[in-house]
């Protein structure tokens, strides 16, 4: 994978443990770290529907844990969990420039792999789930519009299941971070299969930012 010019944010709170294996100040720290760093405004300059590979985090409205439960380390999903998972695997069918690959539903948010590898007439088209228009300015078959898309259907099928039409589901925004080659593509990979058996020490988890805050 050819490096592509990553971009500097505000960082990931370091609080996780890595159990797999690498300690602080060695080379996989280093590389699960950097991969960890999120981002709230985007490259200057960089095509968001150019091919690439993006690390990203979308995060519940208030950190609510309305999509499952850690149990003995693993995560069970539920009902509006269910829905996510559903969602997120569909957005790879409607859109055929866009792979998924390993991804993790928390109680309160997602974290995901994905890939654009736009054809050459990628700059005219709809956003997949919906025609292009003015009320959808966002640039065509791009990382923002495959988020917004997932999100809005996300969105609506949770509150029709739960009966409360115009609720927030999801934060605005979202974290993502270019991932630069395979050595930053294995620790991501790594991070998100480990994600919740390191739940207890998430800066996500809402009872760590609670013990943060005193």
């Amino acid at each position: 994978m050819r490096p592509i010019a990553s971009r500097r944010r505000h960082a990931w709170r370091d609080t996780k443990p890595l159990d797999n294996g690498c300690s602080r100040g060695s080379r996989r720290y280093r590389t699960m770290r950097a991969v960890r760093r999120r981002h709230s405004i985007r490259l200057a300059g960089h095509d968001y529907r150019s091919p690439a590979t993006y690390f990203i985090t979308l995060i519940a409205y208030q950190r609510a844990e309305i999509f499952g439960e850690i149990v003995d380390g693993k995560m069970r999903l539920s009902q509006l969990g269910e829905i996510v998972r559903e969602e997120w695997l569909r957005s790879a069918t409607l859109r055929r420039e866009v792979s998924l690959d390993a991804f993790q539903i928390m109680p309160n948010h997602l974290h995901g792999i994905v890939t654009f590898r736009p054809s050459p007439d990628h700059r005219v088209g709809a956003h997949g789930r919906k025609p292009l228009s003015a009320q959808h300015p966002r640039a065509p078959r791009s990382l923002g519009s495959f988020v917004a898309g997932f999100k809005s259907a996300a969105t609506l099928r949770i509150n029709e299941a739960r009966n409360m039409p115009g609720t927030p589901v999801w934060q605005r925004n979202y974290h993502e971070r270019i991932v630069r080659n395979a050595r930053e593509l294995h620790a991501a990979r790594r991070y998100i299969i480990d994600n919740p058996r390191n739940w207890a020490t998430d800066a996500e988890n809402p009872g760590v930012a609670s013990q943060h805050r005193r």
